[in-house]
């Protein structure tokens, strides 16, 4: 682990990105108790405020602080987006090891229906999914990691592929061990390198999902302090105060940014051949 740690710090993009993603986690974390404001305090007489000692980041339009928000909105945004990538990932991964393992008639049914299943945008699938069980939070992660499990699954089974013709895999076969104990002891542990790095860029995809689900009044419900239902309700308020708009789209794009140089930073550590 630490010998990672130095090989991910040496590149650029690897140290921006980790630096970025713990500062994000320690927000998410604890965010909500440095918020030097109630998030959802109501001050009709502060309404609109632009940055200043007493709002650094100005106010929006109840008068509410916007660093607060955006410090408990953290946690919603950023912490369910990965909650969401994790569950996708660990369903994917699952479904591509064991669709490579079995072979035959049953991986071309596996991998035909999850092209099906990709042939979909993510989010029109997210979409669909939240039309379909209902609006809210709960249902915004679950839409997402079903979006995320088709392509999850592809990826783990190419790299399942080449794990699948190992000696060690054939040993468990000759020891008469179970498909279930093949799939999970001998093949993940061995794919579980490419999977953390796609797992890592996919949440910034996470994020950008959950804003926007949140953004169509389908994710996160107000009062909720998430940042794509901020920047919903800021838009009809762009010319009174534009910072209402310009934090909370900062904030994604910094997430995203972090995550993406992260996986980026992930790859060059990971592989092999450097």
């Amino acid at each position: 682990m630490a010998d990672l740690l130095r090989r991910l710090v040496r590149t650029p993009q690897g140290a921006i990105g980790l630096g970025l993603v713990v500062l994000v986690l320690v927000l998410a974390l604890v965010g909500p108790f440095l918020a030097p404001h109630a998030p959802d305090a109501l001050s009709p007489l502060r309404r609109y405020r632009p940055p200043g000692p007493d709002y650094w980041l100005g106010t929006d339009q109840l008068g509410r602080d916007i660093l607060s928000r955006l410090l408990a909105g953290a946690r919603a945004t950023v912490l369910l987006a990965i909650l969401a990538t994790c569950l996708g990932t660990l369903a994917g991964a699952v479904i591509g090891t064991a669709s490579a393992y079995l072979g035959g008639r049953v991986d071309e049914a596996i991998m035909r229906t999850v092209d099906a299943v990709m042939a979909l945008p993510s989010l029109l699938l997210a979409l669909l999914i939240v039309s379909v069980l209902g609006r809210g939070a709960g249902t915004a992660v679950l839409a997402i990691a079903i979006a995320f499990t088709p392509g999850m699954a592809r990826i783990t089974r190419s790299v399942a592929l080449t794990v699948r013709r190992q000696d060690y895999v054939n040993a468990a076969i000759a020891r008469g061990e179970g498909a279930g104990w093949i799939v999970f002891r001998e093949m993940l542990p061995n794919v579980v390198a490419p999977v953390i790095v796609e797992a890592s860029i996919r949440v910034a995809f996470a994020v950008m999902l959950f804003a926007t689900l949140s953004f169509l009044g389908l994710g996160a419900q107000p009062p909720a302090s998430e940042w794509g239902l901020m920047v919903s309700e800021a838009r009809r308020f762009m010319h009174l105060s534009p910072w209402m708009i310009l934090w909370p789209c900062l904030a994604i794009a910094l997430v995203a940014i972090g995550f993406n140089l992260l996986g980026d930073g992930l790859r060059d550590a990971l592989n092999p051949r450097t």
